[in-house]
């Protein structure tokens, strides 16, 4: 599942326990509210919850719960949570030897450009609440 697939399915399953707040939504019931497979939502919402966005909640009435106030939730703490690989992935060969030096220039250039990017992609995404997401979009 590509980073931005997995960002957008945290995102619509933490809109889904939102909605439920305080009580807890199984992962079937979140599923069938957002379109996403249980499974695959069940892998997202296991990452959540190691990363204290999310709880489980056990029993019979089990099921899933928002921890975080959605003004205070910010897309990068969500996107760290789920995403084990940045937007860029940078394998950028760096082993080329001395006669290559000039491709070894350009790789240093492409690694740091990427890294550039990545930083202002976080930074962009630690502005961006969850709450603002759900007024941007209720809005439209």
């Amino acid at each position: 599942m590509s980073a931005s697939t997995k960002l957008s399915t945290a995102v619509k399953a933490i809109c889904s326990l939102s909605t439920a707040y305080p009580e807890p939504l199984t992962s079937a019931k979140i599923s069938s509210d957002t379109g996403i497979n249980a499974s695959k939502l069940r892998k997202i919402l296991s990452m959540l919850v190691k990363n204290d966005i999310v709880k489980s909640a056990y029993g019979m009435s089990g099921g899933f719960v928002l921890k975080k106030n959605l003004s205070e939730l910010h897309l990068q703490k969500v996107y760290c949570a789920i995403e084990d690989r940045k937007a860029f992935y940078l394998d950028v060969k760096m082993d080329l030897g001395s006669k290559h030096e000039e491709q070894l220039r350009l790789n240093i250039f492409f690694l740091d450009l990427f890294t550039e990017i990545q930083v202002d992609i976080e930074k962009k995404m630690k502005m961006i609440t969850i709450a603002s997401i759900l007024k941007k979009i209720n809005e439209q």
